[in-house]
């Protein structure tokens, strides 16, 4: 499918995984790319490298490396897109918001020694980052008009929102509470011509999946389960995010999409 996007997307988690495919494909279908990240100096190469290939298409691309769950590092970012519109003399600048922060506890609830299960904290901050940040990045972004009508707003989910696996809990506690405040959004964002969906991604082999004790075992019984007999790929969900950002689209909302090759629905 060979179309063009144009105005400014943000995508929350820009330096791997989903969120690198997601700002690549966009900057190649003509959108200029916020991104922010959290890296440290060692993986700060790849930032680079993604950066630079965005900038190839002819695209801006402007990447903060902050904790996208701190109230005042979000400010921070919002200041820097504000300022630059109002340069440029553009209202509502951001068409595209991409949540996609993978960061929280994969800690067991029972287990025992208690510092081997997860704690408040940890079962908090998990919520935070993969949840509720989500809502409070929505809410300053239609409280400073920077996103207004025809606006996309998509965030990553997985099948562990209704799944067990092992010392994924909190991650899939996450995940429900996600997918549950992207339907309350789409309703609340409708009357200002915003759409709000989760996308579902298949088993992709990323840093985040990565990080899953037992992902091997994940990994094998995916390309078992799924009928394309592969995994997900990143930039599977990339291309299904760039479509949904089409025109057409815009009574899609308030869903949870599957982008799995057909993987849920697998017995």
């Amino acid at each position: 499918m060979n179309f063009e996007l144009s105005g400014w997307a943000l995508i929350l988690g820009a330096s791997s995984g989903f969120g690198e495919a997601v700002a690549i494909e966009l900057a190649r279908r003509g959108m200029h790319i916020w991104g922010v990240h959290l890296d440290r100096r060692a993986t700060m190469e790849n930032v680079e490298r993604i950066v630079s290939e965005i900038k190839s298409f002819g695209r801006d691309a402007f990447f903060f490396n902050v904790n996208a769950a701190e109230a005042e590092k979000r400010s921070e970012v919002l200041d820097a897109i504000a300022k630059r519109a109002e340069e440029e003399g553009i209202s509502h600048p951001v068409r595209v918001l991409f949540h996609s922060l993978a960061f929280g506890a994969l800690k067991p609830f029972i287990a025992e020694s208690p510092s081997d299960r997860v704690s408040q904290a940890q079962m908090e901050m998990t919520l935070d980052v993969m949840a509720n940040s989500l809502v409070y990045w929505v809410q300053d972004l239609v409280q400073r008009r920077l996103m207004g009508e025809g606006g996309r707003i998509f965030a990553m989910t997985s099948s562990g929102s209704t799944r067990v696996w092992g010392s994924y809990g909190p991650v899939s506690a996450a995940k429900a509470a996600l997918e549950s405040h992207v339907r309350q959004l789409a309703l609340e964002l409708a009357p200002y011509g915003i759409t709000v969906n989760a996308l579902r991604a298949g088993v992709t082999d990323t840093p985040a999946l990565r990080k899953i004790p037992g992902h091997e075992e994940m990994i094998a019984t995916a390309q078992k389960r799924n009928p394309h007999r592969r995994l997900t790929k990143p930039e599977d969900v990339a291309k299904a995010l760039a479509a949904l950002c089409l025109p057409e689209t815009a009574w899609i909302t308030g869903n949870v999409i599957g982008v799995d090759g057909g993987e849920d629905i697998v017995g």
